[in-house]
């Protein structure tokens, strides 16, 4: 399988795009890989690059986009940071992955057991660290259920991922509410912003 060129770039639309990468997962839940040549993906990008989505995804070791979404060099622009949320300066890297470098698809991918949730969840604090932390927690407050504190807590893992997932979708819409770009991108069908899960008991993402 060799890089994607602007041609092939150009004939993907967010909803291809999208079916790649859910192909792909389906790939490596089932440790079958494309057969790719990574050195010769060095060389056939080694004059541009042309990906057709990006992917914010969190710094876990066990999540990395390129892996889960079974990509090669050139495929995708891949954003992480602990916590998977946005900033101006992620907000940016999206706008250039899409509106300049021609990316047809923003994926916001959370995943389950995640640890800067669980600080959030504990309202850690601990350097830069708290800074950090203080960004996510919207998405704690924002999850009612349990009302008891002491289930509200890193321990409670069932808390720990819906507080993930509502991390995602308070992701995406911050996105669309700082980034007038993508959001007339999206509106105007050019690309698709979506939310995902990833499992890191079975390795499968859960788009939603």
């Amino acid at each position: 399988m060799k890089a994607h060129t602007k041609e092939t770039q150009s004939t993907m639309t967010p909803e291809k795009s999208l079916n790649f990468l859910k192909e792909g997962n389906l790939r490596f839940q089932n440790n079958l890989k494309a057969n790719r040549n990574l050195l010769e993906q060095v060389n056939d990008t080694s004059d541009g690059q042309f990906p057709f989505a990006t992917i914010l995804s969190c710094i876990d070791s066990r999540v990395s986009a390129e892996l889960v979404f079974d990509q090669g060099l050139g495929d995708i622009f891949s954003i992480r940071i602990a916590g998977n949320f946005v900033n101006e300066d992620i907000l940016g890297s999206m706008e250039f992955a899409c509106k300049l470098a021609g990316t047809k698809l923003i994926v916001v991918l959370g995943h389950t057991s995640c640890g800067a949730i669980k600080g959030a969840c504990d309202h850690a604090e601990m350097g830069n660290l708290t800074k950090l932390i203080e960004k996510i927690t919207p998405a704690v407050n924002a999850v009612s259920e349990p009302t008891n504190e002491t289930q509200r807590t890193s321990k409670n893992i069932d808390f720990v991922n819906t507080v993930s997932r509502k991390n995602v979708e308070l992701t995406i819409e911050r996105i669309h509410t700082e980034s007038p770009i993508l959001s007339e991108m999206e509106k105007n069908n050019e690309i698709k912003i979506v939310g995902a899960m990833y499992d890191i008991n079975s390795g499968e993402v859960t788009f939603y």
